[in-house]
């Protein structure tokens, strides 16, 4: 009989620890679920805003050609160097050991010349480049190709087959940006061989800045570090070759305001943004995203200049904000 009523005792110590432990793992499982969560959302809407400050910008830039004769190699040069410098400023008082901990690293540094190049500039001088040689809606069609490298690279990494709400968000992102650009009109999308050849370049460059540093660089030194110095590498090689000093534009204060306001908000501000959302919830999430970018412009261009809406322009909002749902 005692050696019964041991066992009993036994069992019932064993049951109430195996309950607890059960219970702690329930525990430290939605914990961890309610971070992954806020991480996933904190994600969302920094690319979300990303996008829109990017739309901002493309306002701003309007507001410098259509006023000051702004020509747009030196935009994308002076751009690139101050928002870099301003990413120096703020890294320099918040997180020095990261920027000299990636400075101090071959392997990464070398990663983010290759970043840099094929990424930042790649991408801004090839999106600049087709608007010279097509139009603004071509460039910013064909830069939205990005959506379909990037899925590409997902599904053969990751080697799976397409989500359906991938599709419907790369379809729906497209059709919104293509209608946003030119308005429906097939005959404004002017594509001259080199035209082409250049937008698509400006693809791979924005397919490349999403996912080169997303498995190695973005971890490890956050996204101020690395949009940072990757900007300022870009900006320093395109001012080698562009020499801004020697062609600088008639700005007054208003345009000088406008392009501070471009090169902080949407250049330094905008990318940090955009590549934190990267790192939190994947390239792929974070491009669709992004494609907000061509709404913002939309609706900042009508505030500031003026732009009028038609019935195209609403339908192409529409697909993009349900792109966003869909994704989110």
């Amino acid at each position: 009989m005692e050696n019964e009523s041991i066992g009993v005792e036994d069992a019932r110590h064993r049951y109430g620890f195996d309950a607890a432990s059960r219970r702690h793992r329930r525990a430290s499982r939605e914990r961890s679920n309610a971070v992954r969560d806020r991480r996933a959302l904190g994600g969302v809407l920094a690319t979300l805003f990303g996008g829109l400050f990017w739309g901002f910008s493309g306002t701003c830039a309007d507001f410098l050609f259509e006023n000051y004769a702004v020509d747009t190699l030196w935009l994308m040069c002076m751009r690139q160097l101050v928002s870099g410098l301003l990413f120096l400023a703020i890294i320099l008082v918040h997180d020095r050991e990261r920027l000299v901990a990636l400075l101090t690293n071959r392997r990464h540094m070398l990663l983010m010349v290759v970043f840099s190049a094929s990424g930042v500039l790649l991408n801004q001088l090839g999106y600049l480049m087709a608007i010279r040689i097509t139009n603004a809606g071509t460039a910013t069609v064909l830069q939205c190709l990005q959506l379909v490298i990037i899925m590409v690279y997902a599904c053969i990494t990751s080697r799976r087959a397409p989500r359906k709400r991938e599709l419907m968000g790369v379809v729906l992102a497209l059709v919104g940006t293509y209608l946003l650009a030119t308005g429906g009109d097939p005959s404004t999308m002017a594509i001259p061989p080199e035209g082409l050849a250049i937008g698509l370049l400006a693809a791979v460059g924005a397919a490349c800045m999403s996912i080169i540093p997303t498995r190695t660089l973005l971890p490890a030194y956050g996204a101020s570090v690395v949009t940072g110095t990757g900007m300022l590498m870009s900006g320093i090689v395109t001012t080698a070759f562009i020499q801004p000093w020697a062609h600088m534009p008639a700005l007054d204060t208003m345009g000088w305001g406008a392009f501070f306001v471009l090169a902080a908000v949407g250049s330094c501000l905008a990318y940090s943004l955009y590549m934190h959302g990267v790192k939190e919830i994947g390239s792929m999430r974070a491009s669709l995203i992004g494609t907000v970018e061509p709404v913002s412009a939309a609706v900042t261009s009508a505030l500031v200049l003026g732009t009028v809406f038609t019935g195209t322009d609403v339908v192409g909002f529409a697909c993009i904000i349900l792109m966003v749902f869909l994704t989110v």
